[in-house]
Order: C-alpha cells, then structure tokens, then sequence
C-alpha cells in the first residue's frame, strides 16, 4: 500500500453554475450549513499535504487560508482546469500518487479520503475513484459518470458518480503535453489500460453546484439517515 502525503484541493473554477452567488466571491466561499465549502473539504484533510490551487477571485481564498498550513498553486493568469491544475501544483504537492478533491461538496459519514488509502494497490492501478451510486448521489443532476465492474474496475457509464475525491498517480502526466487539459485526458488513457478502479463510499455525500442545493447539503448535515 502506497501512501500519498498530499491532497490537492480543485478551487480555482469560475463557478458559474453557482450564479448568483458567485459574482462577488468564488464558490469555494460560499457557505453552507454555517461555512464555506472549502471548509468542509479541508476539515476532511488531516494530516496530509495540502495545496489549493486559485484562479477566480484569488486573492479571497488566500485570505481565507492566509492563517493555515495550506499551499497555493497559483493560476491567476491562467485557469489550467482540473488535469492541467494537477501537473502544474506537483512541484508543491511532493508526493506520487496523489488525492485530488473538489471543493463543491459536503459529506456526512466516514471520512472521504480512508477507503481510498485503504482499498489502493499500485499493482494493477492507476487512479482509484471515490463513487456514489447514482440513486444516492444528493444534489446531483443528470446521469452518473461510471459502471464497475465486480473486481472494481471501472468504465464510463451512469451507474455511479465521482464523488469528486480520488487518488491517482501522476505518471501519466508526462505523456500529456498540454498545459490546460481536463482530467479525463488521464482517465482516459487509464481507461483503455483498464487501470482505473472505483470504490463506493459508505455515507452521505451531497453535490452542491447550484445554488438550490444548498438547503439541501444543509437538510443532508443536519436531519437523519434518510434525506
């Protein structure tokens, strides 16, 4: 089992599905159930590493975190989206693999970041998703993202969501020449290697993308079992 000692957390996004909201701050400052998002994401990081990359409304976040431990990949003059964010901040993450987390949702349960230490065997992966079946995905709109298969393999499919959270090795960010490149550039290529493995997360998880769902990330923290 290999452990990574860094996380880097996805907060440089415009956010726009967040509108209004967004307009005069950025989505990982928006609050829910009494904090920002970006709280609740770091409040699953103990004891790693931990970067923040910033692009929109920068200068906001590095406030929030100015009295932190956290790094901040900087990307003020250019937004590299997920996969180009990961290869820039290597230099300050230090560590392969690596977590990556977005900071658009809220969970309750166990914590997001255990299974996946727990479950990776760098033997036969190269990136291993945290998922949600798609009739427990709160919050979330539209079809899942990926099947599994019974030994946890993964192919692109609706029966799962990515939760958002994984741990992947950065190997294959040498082969991608590109500075601005989605993550799908390497889960792809994982893909067809079939070295991409899901596990299912054991609690409650709640997508909060659009404003609307904030009441109901909020519903999700603070009611029962059931929302």
């Amino acid at each position: 089992m290999t452990t990574p000692s860094a996380i880097l957390l996805f907060a440089a996004g415009l956010g726009t599905r967040m509108a209004p909201l967004t307009n005069t701050r950025p989505k990982p400052l928006v609050h829910v159930a009494g904090r920002p998002l970006i709280d609740h994401a770091l409040a699953q990081c103990t004891g790693l590493r931990t970067v923040v990359n910033v692009h929109y409304f920068a200068d906001q976040i590095r406030r929030h975190l100015a009295q932190t431990d956290v790094l901040i990949s900087d990307e003020t003059e250019q937004l590299l989206e997920t996969g180009g964010g990961l290869k820039y901040a290597l230099p300050l993450l230090g560590s392969n693999p690596v977590l990556t987390m977005n900071t658009d949702a809220v969970w309750k349960g166990p914590n997001s970041i255990k299974p996946l230490v727990q479950v990776w065997n760098p033997t036969e992966m190269d990136a291993l998703l945290l998922l949600i079946p798609r009739a427990q995905a709160i919050g979330h709109i539209g079809s899942g993202d990926f099947d599994m298969d019974g030994s946890g393999r993964l192919s692109r499919g609706t029966s799962y969501v990515y939760s958002g959270v994984q741990k992947i090795s950065t190997n294959g960010l040498t082969n991608i020449t590109e500075n601005t490149f989605s993550m799908w550039a390497l889960w792809d290529r994982m893909l067809k290697c079939k070295r991409i493995f899901g596990v299912v997360y054991d609690g409650q998880w709640c997508d909060v993308g659009r404003p609307d769902s904030i009441k109901t990330a909020e519903e999700m923290l603070t009611g029962g079992d059931d929302v």
